[in-house]
C-alpha cells in the first residue's frame, strides 16, 4: 500500500470551504483530508505549508493528441472529412500521448480533458475523458465514449458546400442531423423487433450504435454551436428526439441563457483568447462566462486547445473573473463542472474521499498569474515538478 500526505497547505477542495490542513492519498485515491488528519507513520509526505492544493484542473473540450502541435499535416487526425455523418469514429484512435501539448497541461496543473474530434462534419464522432500523463491512450483514458460531437453554423456548411454537396446550408446541416436520428431510431426498432421475436439481428451499424447511444441517454451530444440562432437549433432537435444536450462554445449563448438555464443545458464556453475571425465569434468576450453564470446556466471554461494553448486554461478563467465571473463559479468552471459533463464527478473534480488523488500543488492563488503548479500528481504519483532551481519544467515519467 502507498500512501501519499500533503501537509501544511491551503487546501481549496472546490465542493466545501478551504482549510489549512493535509490531504491523504491511499493506493491512488483520496483517504482523508482536513485540518486535522492524522498522518500514517509509512506516508511519503509532502511539505506544501505556504501553498494552494488544489485538484487537477479539466477541460472538457480539447483535440489534445489528434491536432498535433508543430507537426503539419502529418499530425492533423481532427476531422475525417470525408462524409458529413461519421459518428462511428473515436478519437481515442487517433491520439498521440507523445504530443507537446500533453506536457503543456502539466505545467497548467491541467489533469484531465476531453479530446474531441472536430467540427468539419456535421457529426464529427465520438469523444473520449483522459488523463494527461501516460504512456499510451488506454491507460490514460477514464471514459470512452464520453460524448457525440455534431457541429451547426458555419463550418459543415462551408466544408461541404465548397465540395457541392449535402449541406451546404444551415438548413440542410439541421436536415442531416435529423435524419441521423431517424435512421437511429429505425434501427432501434429492428433491433428491438429481431429481440421480440427471439431472432438474431442482422446488420450491426457502428454508425447508428453510436448515435443511438445518445438517444438512450448513455453519452451526451456535444454541439458545436456560436450563434444564438444555432444553438436555438440545437435545442430545438434535442427537444424532438430527447438526448442529453451540451452546447460547446456558446459564444451568444448569453443572448438565449434563460432559454438554457430553464432546461439544465450546460454551456462549455471559449475558447476565449482568440481573434474574431469569422462572424460567428463577433459577441465573443471574455464578459459572456459571467452573464451565462448570473443567468443560472452551469458553465465550463474551455481552451478548445490548441485554438488557446491548453496551460493556458486557468488564465482564462482569472480574465473571466476579471470581467465579472464569481471566482468561486470560476474554480467550479474548470474543476467539478466539466467532471459532471464527461461523467466522471464520482473520479475528479475536486478533492473528497474516494475519488482519485489528482492533486496539484500552487506556489499561490492559481487565479493571481504569477503564481504556478509546482507539483502536479495524478492517482497519487508525482508527474510533474516545476524546478526553479534549474530553471525548467520537467514531467516525471
Amino acid at each position: 500500500m502507498s500512501t501519499l500526505a500533503i501537509t501544511g497547505g491551503h487546501v481549496v477542495p472546490i465542493e466545501g470551504e478551504p482549510f489549512e490542513g493535509t490531504v491523504i492519498v491511499t493506493d491512488g485515491k483520496i483517504s482523508a483530508l482536513g485540518p486535522d488528519v492524522e498522518v500514517p507513520a509509512d506516508a511519503t509526505v509532502v511539505d506544501a505549508d505556504g501553498k494552494w492544493v488544489l485538484p487537477g484542473f479539466l477541460d472538457a473540450h480539447t483535440h489534445l493528441g489528434v491536432d498535433e502541435e508543430a507537426e503539419g499535416w502529418a499530425g492533423d487526425d481532427t476531422n475525417e472529412m470525408t462524409e458529413p455523418v461519421t459518428a462511428q469514429v473515436r478519437a481515442l484512435d487517433a491520439i498521440n500521448p507523445a504530443e507537446l501539448g500533453w506536457g503543456d497541461a502539466l505545467t497548467g496543473g491541467v489533469t484531465t480533458v476531453c479530446v474531441n474530434p472536430g467540427s468539419g462534419n456535421v457529426i464529427g464522432g465520438l469523444c473520449v475523458a483522459l488523463h494527461t500523463h501516460g504512456r499510451t491512450v488506454d491507460e490514460m483514458a477514464l471514459k470512452s465514449p464520453a460524448g457525440l460531437k455534431s457541429a451547426l453554423g458555419e463550418n459543415p456548411k462551408r466544408v461541404y458546400g465548397e465540395k457541392k454537396v449535402m449541406p451546404s446550408t444551415r438548413l440542410g446541416t439541421a436536415a442531416v442531423l435529423r435524419k441521423a436520428f431517424v435512421d437511429a431510431q429505425n434501427y432501434q426498432a429492428k433491433q428491438a423487433a429481431a429481440k421480440a421475436e427471439d431472432k438474431p439481428f442482422d446488420g450491426r451499424d457502428l454508425k447508428l450504435e453510436a448515435l443511438a447511444s445518445v438517444l438512450n441517454r448513455e453519452i451526451p451530444w456535444r454541439q458545436h454551436s456560436h450563434r444564438a440562432d444555432d444553438i436555438a437549433t440545437a435545442l430545438r432537435v434535442a427537444d424532438e428526439f430527447g438526448y442529453q444536450l451540451v452546447i460547446d462554445h456558446g459564444t451568444e449563448a448569453h443572448l438565449i441563457a434563460d432559454l438554457l438555464a430553464d432546461r439544465g443545458i450546460p454551456v462549455l464556453i471559449g475558447p476565449l483568447f482568440t481573434s474574431r475571425s469569422k462572424v460567428e465569434l463577433r459577441n465573443r468576450s471574455l464578459a459572456n462566462p459571467g452573464k451565462l453564470a448570473d443567468a443560472g446556466v452551469e458553465i465550463s471554461i474551455i481552451t478548445d486547445h490548441p485554438v488557446v494553448p491548453i496551460h493556458f486554461l486557468v488564465h482564462q478563467a482569472t480574465l473571466a473573473v476579471k470581467e465579472g465571473l464569481d471566482p468561486k463559479t470560476a474554480l467550479r468552471a474548470i474543476t467539478i463542472n466539466p467532471a459532471k459533463v464527461m461523467g466522471l464527478a464520482d473520479q475528479v473534480g475536486s478533492l473528497e474521499v474516494g475519488k482519485l488523488g489528482d492533486v496539484v500543488i500552487w506556489s499561490g492563488d492559481p487565479f493571481d498569474v504569477m503564481q504556478r503548479a509546482e507539483r502536479v500528481f495524478i492517482n497519487g504519483d508525482e508527474v510533474y515538478t516545476h524546478s526553479t532551481a534549474e530553471g525548467r519544467s520537467d514531467r516525471t515519467d
